[in-house]
């Protein structure tokens, strides 16, 4: 069961730092899908900086944690998720919930369950 977390928080980061890569590749393409777009410069730079920061710390911590088998690494990505998922909830409740918000949000409402399972079975070193 072990193995199958670790393999599991593997993928999540792989995934987490292929798409910080795309964002500083390709901001603009990447924060479109996303539902974000940059006017100028200084758009791209906000999203290299901080779309591809976040999901960068998101993956680096949890392929950290996966190889480590080391659940402190986990704490971190979990309330960064977190904190993104409130401030859906957040706009559900300032704005109404639209049906292009549920599917992030189940992302990260799966991500917090995984992390937070993660947090509490694996051996902290």
């Amino acid at each position: 069961m072990r193995l199958v977390l670790r393999l599991l928080l593997g993928v999540i980061g792989l995934a987490a730092l292929m798409l910080t890569a795309r964002l500083w590749l390709d901001p603009a393409m990447a924060g479109a899908k996303l539902g974000v777009s940059a006017t100028g410069p200084l758009g791209l730079a906000t999203l290299r900086a901080d779309l591809a920061g976040f999901f960068g710390v998101v993956g680096g911590l949890t392929l950290a944690a996966a190889i480590r088998a080391d659940a402190r690494l986990l704490t971190a990505p979990m309330l960064l998720i977190g904190a993104a998922l409130a401030g859906r909830v957040i706009t559900v409740l300032v704005q109404g919930l639209q049906p292009e918000m549920v599917g992030p949000m189940v992302v990260e409402a799966v991500l917090v369950v995984i992390l937070a399972f993660g947090r509490r079975s694996l051996v902290a070193a």
